[in-house]
Formats: C-alpha cells, structure tokens, sequence
C-alpha cells in the first residue's frame, strides 16, 4: 500500500492559485472556440451572398429604417421625359392618321412587285436607304439644328424645300396632313416656349419629318434619338400598310421590321451627317408606284 504520508503530501501540491490559472485557461480557450466559429458563420453567410446574390443580414445589425433605394434608371429627369415623348408622339396610337397610308406600297402589291415577306423586305430597304426615308432623315435632321441653332432663315428654307421635294400629289397629301397634325396635337398636349415661333417661321405647309424635327428640338431632346424614332415609326407604319395587303401574319411582320433594324442604323447614321446637298433618291419604281396609286381603281389607303 502507498505510504499516506505521501498521498497527502501529493495533494497538497494542488493549490487554489494553479486552480485559478487552469480555469482561466480553459475561459480563453472556449472563447477563442467561439469566435472563431462566429468568424467562419459570417464568412460563409458573406460568400453565399456574393455567389446567390441573396442578401444575409445578422439579426443584431437589423434596424427599423428601411433599406436604401438603388435607382438603376440611368437616366435623369430630363432624360426620362424625352424618352416618354418620344415613345407617345411616335407611337402608332399618336393620332397623325399613319394607318391611311402606304406611300405607294398599295399599287406596289397590286402590280407584284410585293408578293410576300422577303419582297416586302427588299421594298422597304430600298425606300429607307435610297428614297423616301433618307431625304426624310435629312430634313429632320437639319430642321432640328436650325431650331437648336435659332435660325430662323434656315428652318424656312428647310421647309419649304422638304414641301416641294416629295415624288406625287398623294406623297404631299400624306406628308403634310400628317404634319400638320402632329404640330397641333403635339402643341396642344405638350406646348413649351419657341415652338409657336418655330411654326410660324415655315410660312406655310410643314411636311411630318420638319414637324418631328421643329418640336424635339424644341423640347431639347437630342437629335439622335428622335430620328431613330421617327425611322422607326416610319418603317413600322409601312410594314404595317404590307402586312394588310399581302398579306402577312403577325410574326412575319416582326421579322421584316428586325430584318431592317441595319437599315434603320445605317440611314440615320448617313442623315445625321448629311447636308441639304446630299439629298437625292434612287428609287424610280417606288416613286411610280406613287404616282400609280393616284389612278388605282381598288384602293384601301390614301396614298
């Protein structure tokens, strides 16, 4: 047996200090446990966010306030109104009666020149590059520098060639009814200050590209976006004028119109550096077909 004089002497080498020191130690250890567990938490929680994009949030760091907004418009104010102007003045629910027209696609479809989609297409192309669509780009286009400019001797000589430059009487009609309108109604729901001076200083018929032209400028929306506009709005209404005649489903239609989106690009990127010199047209049988329709027995549209 072990001598007792030695087992008591064993145990009173344990003393409350060591005691004291041990438990210390053991303290430091769990808390270092515990904040390592909570580091590895919120680095997890972290990585999921950045990875799923789902937003984790400690309930201690949770307040009351709500979160802040992130507007990711990227536009101003101002900004944002020309695009809404834009998009209504060049819609085809815009009351400048587009519908009525077809600038010569009816007498083009009667003759065969048109017989389905892909003719369509063609037809179309040629118009906006090379005809009708380009000189109206370019009137446009200098309309809305010569307002932006104040230049009222300029804006009078751009609309009054922009009226004598169309191929037929049905061509003036369309052009000029819809032109009409459009400064009315535009004036009526949108005035703002220049414009009346604007339309007086035409002296007389203003054809729908000038008035396009006179009242974004007027507004200040730049120039760029309301020619894509306005090439849009014009190429929609024929297609829609093709669509009708032809005839062509829905879908069909949409495939024409993203099919001419290069042409679109293309001839306003031409208009937009283009002078009044570099007018002209290339497009004979589009401006017969014009001229046809006047005498045309079975007619749908106006011109």
């Amino acid at each position: 047996m072990p001598d007792r004089r030695m087992v008591m002497r064993t145990r009173s080498t344990v003393t409350p200090a060591m005691i004291m020191r041990m438990a210390t130690i053991i303290i430091t250890i769990m808390a270092l446990i515990t904040i390592t567990m909570i580091t590895t938490t919120i680095t997890t929680m972290i990585t999921i966010t950045a990875v799923t994009g789902i937003t984790a949030t400690p309930m201690l760091m949770t307040t009351n306030d709500p979160p802040p907004v992130d507007d990711r418009s990227g536009m101003n104010e101002a900004e944002a109104a020309a695009l809404y102007r834009l998009l209504t003045w060049l819609s085809p629910a815009f009351p400048v009666g587009g519908f009525s027209y077809s600038s010569g696609i009816e007498w083009a479809v009667e003759a065969g020149d048109i017989q389905d989609r892909a003719s369509l297409r063609d037809w179309l192309a040629a118009m906006l590059a090379d005809g009708s669509g380009f000189c109206d780009a370019v009137f446009l286009a200098q309309a809305h520098r010569a307002v932006e400019a104040d230049d009222d001797g300029a804006l009078h000589g751009v609309a009054e060639l922009a009226a004598a430059f169309v191929p037929s009487r049905e061509r003036q009609l369309e052009t000029s009814t819809q032109g009409r309108a459009f400064i009315e109604i535009a004036r009526a729901a949108w005035h703002c200050d220049g414009l009346d001076q604007a339309v007086a200083q035409c002296g007389g018929a203003i054809v729908y590209p000038v008035a396009v032209g006179i009242v974004s400028a007027a507004h200040a929306i730049p120039l760029a976006p309301s020619l894509h506009a306005f090439l849009h709005a014009l190429v929609s209404n024929w297609i829609s004028a093709g669509a009708r005649l032809v005839p062509l489903g829905q879908t069909d239609s949409q495939r024409v119109l993203a099919a001419l989106e290069p042409e679109v690009a293309a001839t306003a990127k031409r208009a937009i550096g283009a002078t009044l010199d570099d007018l002209g047209s290339a497009t004979f049988r589009v401006d017969l077909a014009s001229l046809r329709h006047e005498t045309q027995y079975t007619r749908l549209f106006r011109s």
